[in-house]
C-alpha cells in the first residue's frame, strides 16, 4: 500500500517548508491548530495557507456546532479552491451524528474529510450516508484512542474492510504519536496518514540498521557526558 503522507499543521512557515517536500501530498488543519498558529480571521488565514501550499490538498474544518451554520460554513469553505477538502466532525458537541449534512454535501460533489472518528461503527454510518462517486476521507484518531488506553488497530482494520466497495473513500490514520505509526498505517492499508512536521522529518531518515542505532545512541551519551564535564 502506497500510503500518502499529509502534514498536520497550520503554521504558515511550516506549510511553506513542507509544501516543497515531495513526500508531503497534502495538509490537514483543525480549529485547534489554527488557533495555535495565531489565526485571527479564519477565512483570510486559510487563504494564506492556500497561497503557499504548492497546490496540495488542504482540509479546513467547520467550527459551527449546529446544522444550519455548519452547512453555511461548509459551502463557503468549498469555494476556496479545487484542492480543498471540507472537514466535518462525525458528531457535534452534543453527540448528534452529522449524517444529514454529510449526505447533503456529498451529493453536491463536495470533497469531505469526516473527522474525529474512532470506531468502525462510526465509519459504517458515514458510508451509509454517502454515494460512491464524491471523494470522502474518513479520519480515524488512532493516537488519541491509544492515549485513552484503547487499541485503534481493530477499528481501523474493520473500517478499511467496510470501505473496500467505495473507491471514492480513503481511510486516514490521524493523531500520529511516533514515526512507526506510518509503517503501521501502510501495513493496514490506510490510504493516508497525517503527520506532524517533526515526525515527517524522522520518517525521512528511515533506514538505519539496529547496529547503527546502537552506535549513534552510545555516541550521543558520550557527547553529552563530555559537554557536562561529568566526573566520579
Amino acid at each position: 500500500m502506497n500510503t500518502k503522507i499529509f502534514c498536520d499543521i497550520a503554521e504558515l512557515n511550516q506549510i511553506k517548508k513542507f509544501g516543497q517536500k515531495k513526500i508531503v501530498k497534502g495538509f490537514t488543519t483543525n480549529p485547534s491548530l489554527m488557533r495555535k498558529a495565531g489565526a485571527k480571521d479564519y477565512k483570510s488565514y486559510s487563504k494564506k495557507i492556500l497561497k503557499i501550499c504548492n497546490n496540495k490538498f488542504v482540509s479546513f474544518e467547520v467550527f459551527a456546532d449546529d446544522y444550519f451554520n455548519m452547512k453555511k460554513q461548509a459551502l463557503q469553505i468549498n469555494t476556496w479552491g479545487k484542492n480543498v477538502y471540507v472537514k466535518i466532525p462525525v458528531v457535534n458537541s452534543k453527540g448528534v451524528f452529522m449524517g444529514k449534512i454529510i449526505k447533503e454535501l456529498n451529493n453536491k460533489n463536495i470533497k469531505l474529510n469526516i473527522t474525529a472518528v474512532y470506531t468502525a461503527k462510526q465509519t459504517q454510518r458515514i458510508l451509509k450516508s454517502i454515494n460512491k462517486k464524491s471523494k470522502v476521507i474518513v479520519s480515524i484518531f488512532a493516537g488519541r484512542a491509544g492515549d485513552a488506553g484503547k487499541d485503534p488497530i481493530p477499528e481501523i482494520k474493520k473500517s478499511i474492510a467496510l470501505s473496500k466497495k467505495f473507491k471514492n473513500v480513503e481511510i486516514l490514520w490521524a493523531s500520529v504519536r511516533e514515526p512507526y505509526n506510518y509503517l503501521q498505517a501502510k501495513q493496514l492499508g490506510c490510504q493516508i496518514i497525517t503527520v506532524p512536521p517533526a515526525i515527517i522529518e524522522k520518517i525521512e531518515k528511515f533506514g538505519k540498521t539496529f547496529y547503527r542505532l546502537t552506535s549513534d545512541t552510545v555516541k550521543t551519551f558520550l557527547e553529552d557526558s563530555k559537554k557536562s564535564k561529568f566526573s566520579i
